[in-house]
């Protein structure tokens, strides 16, 4: 870990950890993120987590620049990560099709493995939870076995369906809400991702893991999923 501090705004820093990518970066994500709300208390307007770096909001009326600056470094200074700081585990049912996943065919092709064992090997481990962004509850998770990485479309759709998996590059997330989108398709999720009537409104926070599981068409629907066919996009 080498700490870096950035001017984002004139209220804003951005704390650099990381220079790449890595689960074994969120340990060291999460204590920091907690040190972090701890020292700034009542003068932190937002924290925002990602893959390398925690985005500090201030009170510019409390705090100057260099005041801030100091904050971060006491912080951050002995920091180590938090053996007991676990994030939850959620298991999402996913219908692997064609239908509503329509980059199978596509990473089947791209990895010279089957269809089957493109959705084996999509749902047979644990995702680490980034970072949220992009939409209200969207989660960018990692990291797929680059055997299944792909880069994300050339042109994106205009319109995604709530639910939509998908793989960009070695991330994947579901989309929680209908938006545009770029990334490969590979099925649908019935789980609601985003509710307004939920604290902190996400279903997945920085730190969770998340599994997929495979369900057949009959369960997706029962569990309350839309099984529309994605649009063909003209």
């Amino acid at each position: 870990m080498r700490l870096r501090i950035e001017v984002v705004a004139i209220d804003c820093l951005m704390v650099r950890l990381f220079d790449a990518i890595d689960e074994a970066n969120m340990p060291w994500m999460l204590a920091a993120s907690a040190r972090l709300r701890e020292s700034f208390a009542s003068h932190l307007i937002d924290l925002v987590p990602s893959y390398t770096t925690l985005m500090v909001h201030y009170d510019l009326t409390r705090l100057n620049p260099d005041q801030a600056r100091e904050l971060i470094h006491q912080a951050l200074a002995d920091l180590a990560p938090d053996p007991q700081a676990i994030g939850k585990r959620h298991v999402l049912p996913v219908w692997y099709d064609l239908s509503v996943g329509p980059e199978l065919t596509l990473l089947a092709r791209r990895s010279g493995l089957s269809i089957s064992e493109v959705i084996a090997r999509h749902s047979e481990r644990d995702y680490q939870v980034f970072a949220l962004g992009f939409a209200p509850g969207f989660a960018f998770m990692g990291l797929v076995e680059e055997i299944l990485a792909a880069p994300r479309l050339n042109t994106p759709r205009k319109r995604v369906a709530a639910g939509s998996v998908g793989i960009a590059e070695r991330q994947t997330a579901a989309y929680p809400v209908v938006s545009p989108g770029g990334w490969n398709l590979i099925g649908r999720t019935p789980s609601k991702l985003f509710d307004r009537q939920r604290e902190g409104y996400s279903l997945m926070q920085p730190g969770d893991r998340v599994c997929f599981t495979a369900v057949d068409h009959a369960e997706f629907v029962r569990l309350g999923g839309d099984d529309t066919p994605l649009e063909v996009q003209a």
